[in-house]
């Protein structure tokens, strides 16, 4: 083994991932480690990970400790990647613009953002400048150098430069506090590290957009200029990355909304969807379809009131721990609330007679209608939204009743996802937040029968520290989309909190009284937002059993209108295939989807219906007429299939039917 120089007699060890051990003179860098391991572990070496901190290559270690190398292709790696690119940002804007002040730049998922303070706006010219500049400067492999300041030295410094802002933040800082700064070159910045060795290290980057920002995220501050952009551990990475961005914008759940005719959204409601008749279509074929599943399954349907008196949120503790995303109604001498959520309306259902064990558990369900007051500038079309309906649904059950539970909850999840074209997904298991009620003893039971029930499940997951609920630990269910995105859905919290709370009981094997446990449990989450999900994953070509409309009957000649209207249609209504005829514009005004007389140019109807994603286009002439056949077009095919009526129907409408009702 080759160690690093000596710097003086005492020797420290260094304990490495695989559990080998090496000895190093006390003073060796994170670099001189690297290099002692391989030239190409040192080439690729960013930063390391000292007993759990990290730390920059450069600084000396003094103790024995558990240490790793952090390179690009780790999380950690592309993490400090995109912190060391916002730097490098900020430094290429104030050479260009010297009169604009830094003020924040965080590493963000997919990249990286930083906020200036500039009176002229940021052009797209600017950006292209802003990045050939920091080519400059990334080609000039300028080395960040760490520094140790005091606090009031740093503020004075920044109060000099000109940079209110930084100077600001570092006075939040306590008077007795240093603080560490990073050089490279003529810049300098605020930062606690740590930096790769130097610039040239970033590479593969790119600027996306310039956005709005307050200072602080608060409106009544400044507004501030946020440029974000995107780096990346290599060039492969970035050109995936930005491909991905490509199909991204062709899947926009927006744009695809409009040209399918399925909702709308507009300023007099901010953040709530205004439905159309396909969208509410597509709404109320995944709604029954949820309704079938959670029958099957043991569930009873319930509906409570959309507007609650503060009282019973005082009582269950969202109005201390919720207060400012809720939506507030005087009414007399009482202030009530549009609900957020569902769960104290259905402690009251059942709290309406006293349970025995033997009724549980007991799963109520509720298509829930709740209003969250969200900012006007978070808002996402059907992702982000004010007024949404949640597939909602609250187990009470004993103690001993949460394995069993979650066993069959996930048995469900799975199900259900599986039938909606999303087979990959993964777990976090989110742990007790800093904002919580209950105290520790309650949470460390919570927690503790989640953990077992999750591995009684064989249900693998990843710690999501701090980012339970204030009532109770929850699994999250992120689930996968056809270009690779993650979007977290469906979850599972179990809470020993509001029972005791709002004082539910059943009446146990002993006679006595004893709290539920309470499983907060949803598979969608939001209704609307996992349409904008299904949309964007499937391109807008959805499954038959869910496309609002599922046949499109196209008709050549006039003369095929007496078949089409005495035999195709009453077949097609037989078997409950949603159709629609020889439509095109405003089908929401005919109360059967049908014009007659309508003698468009058929290849002007396959483009219009496959604009609006029909899955089938059926196409009806003379000879289909005589022959009793039915010619089917596939949306994204150029070939028609001529089959006979009977066939052709048994066919469209096996694929017309929801999954759960095949089995």
């Amino acid at each position: 083994m080759q160690a690093a120089p000596a710097t003086n007699n005492a020797m420290i060890t260094l304990t490495l991932p695989d559990g080998s051990k090496r000895e190093y003179a006390a003073g060796t860098t994170g670099l001189q480690v690297a290099q002692s391991i391989g030239a190409g572990l040192a080439k690729a070496a960013l930063a390391i990970e000292l007993d759990g901190e990290q730390r920059d290559l450069s600084r000396p270690i003094e103790a024995s400790a558990k240490l790793r190398i952090i390179t690009g292709d780790s999380p950690e790696g592309l993490e400090l990647i995109r912190h060391d690119t916002a730097h490098i940002m900020a430094q290429a804007v104030k050479q260009l613009y010297p009169d604009t002040q830094v003020t924040i730049g965080p590493a963000i998922e997919d990249g990286f953002y930083y906020d200036f303070a500039r009176a002229t706006p940021f052009s797209t010219e600017d950006l292209e400048k802003i990045e050939a500049k920091m080519r400059e400067i990334t080609e000039k492999d300028i080395p960040f150098e760490r520094e140790v300041w005091s606090r009031d030295e740093a503020v004075a410094f920044f109060k000099k430069q000109g940079e209110a802002y930084k100077a600001e933040i570092i006075a939040s800082i306590p008077a007795n506090e240093d603080v560490t700064l990073y050089r490279q070159g003529d810049f300098i910045d605020l930062c606690r590290g740590p930096h790769a060795p130097s610039t040239g290290k970033i590479r593969h980057y790119k600027l996306m957009k310039v956005a709005g920002a307050y200072w602080r995220g608060d409106s009544k501050n400044a507004m501030l200029q946020r440029i974000y952009g995107t780096a990346w551990g290599s060039e492969k990475q970035l050109k995936e990355y930005l491909t991905r961005l490509e199909e991204a914008e062709k899947r926009d759940h927006r744009r695809l909304g409009r040209e399918m005719g399925l909702f709308h959204i507009q300023e007099e409601a901010v953040g709530q969807v205004f439905w159309h008749n396909r969208g509410w279509t597509l709404y109320t074929a995944l709604q029954d379809y949820i309704r079938r599943r959670l029958r099957s399954t043991g569930y009873v349907e319930i509906k409570t009131p959309m507007i609650l008196d503060r009282v019973l949120w005082e009582k269950s503790g969202h109005w201390e721990k919720y207060r400012e995303n809720m939506f507030t109604i005087e009414d007399e001498d009482k202030e009530l609330c549009l609900k957020p959520m569902n769960c104290p309306g259905h402690v009251q259902v059942f709290n309406q007679s006293l349970k025995s064990y033997r009724e549980l558990p007991l799963r109520l369900a509720e298509f829930g209608s709740c209003h969250r007051n969200e900012s006007s500038g978070s808002m996402h079309g059907l992702m982000r939204v004010r007024g949404f309906v949640q597939d909602d649904a609250h187990i009470f059950c004993t103690e001993e009743q949460i394995t069993s539970e979650t066993i069959a909850f996930c048995e469900l999840l799975r199900s259900v996802y599986q039938d909606l074209g999303f087979p990959d997904f993964h777990v976090k298991f989110s742990d007790r937040p800093e904002k919580r009620a209950g105290d520790d003893a309650i949470w460390d039971r919570a927690e503790g029968a989640l953990k077992a029930a999750c591995a009684a499940a064989g249900l693998e997951t990843e710690l999501n520290p701090g980012e339970g609920a204030f009532y109770g630990p929850k699994l999250e269910f992120v689930l996968r989309d056809a270009i690779g995105r993650d979007w977290q859905c469906g979850t599972l919290q179990v809470d020993f909190v509001l029972p005791e709370r709002l004082d539910a009981n059943y009446v146990g094997t002993d006679a006595a009284k004893h709290r539920p446990v309470m499983l907060h449990r949803a598979i969608l989450g939001s209704f609307e937002r996992f349409i904008g999900v299904l949309i964007e994953h499937y391109a807008g070509k959805l499954p038959m059993w869910l496309a609002p409309k599922q046949v499109a009957v196209c008709t050549i000649t006039d003369e095929a209108m007496p078949y089409v209207r005495e035999q195709v249609l009453p077949a097609l209504d037989k078997q409950g295939v949603r159709w629609l005829l020889n439509m095109f514009g405003d089908d929401e005004k005919l109360e059967k989807n049908f014009e007659e007389g309508a003698n468009q140019k058929i290849d002007y109807l396959i483009r219009h219906h496959s604009t609006a994603k029909v899955p089938a286009i059926v196409v009806v002439g003379k000879r289909e007429a005589e022959q009793g056949t039915l010619g089917i077009r596939r949306l994204g095919s150029q070939q028609t299939v001529t089959l006979p009526l009977a066939e052709a129907v048994a066919q469209l409408a096996q694929e017309a039917t929801p999954p759960d009702l095949k089995r």
